[in-house]
């Protein structure tokens, strides 16, 4: 899924718009819950040598709390990783390359929408 097709899915099925909280990071959006205000998801581009892997580009992702129900999921999946720039117990990246399924992602953002709903 591409980040603009991603972007506008999210506003649609939760109501949440991106919010660009850093000048100094314009590709980086956080979405938030209305109601409580908690990050349920942040898109960022990225180098892809943050996941250890050796190549000299750029990618988006999309950080998403996960729960132990899809722990076996996360892990098995290519393209979804520890998480950059958030608790790594409890927050994954995945990549937004093509590489993880579109349905896969819509799963983990309401797993990510659901885990972080609780007031």
């Amino acid at each position: 899924m591409k980040r603009t097709e991603l972007e506008a899915f999210i506003f649609e099925k939760y109501g949440a718009e991106a919010e660009h909280l850093w000048a100094k990071y314009p590709s980086y959006a956080v979405f938030r819950h209305s109601h409580n205000r908690k990050w349920f998801a942040v898109i960022m581009r990225i180098p892809i040598s943050k996941f250890g892997i050796l190549e000299n580009r750029e990618i988006n992702v999309i950080n998403l709390k996960f729960t132990d129900e899809v722990m076996d999921i996360v892990w098995q999946e290519n393209g979804i990783f520890p998480a950059y720039h958030m608790n790594k117990n409890h927050w994954i990246s995945v990549a937004l390359d093509g590489s993880v399924s579109d349905e896969t992602i819509e799963m983990l953002l309401d797993v990510s929408f659901n885990a972080t709903c609780k007031k």
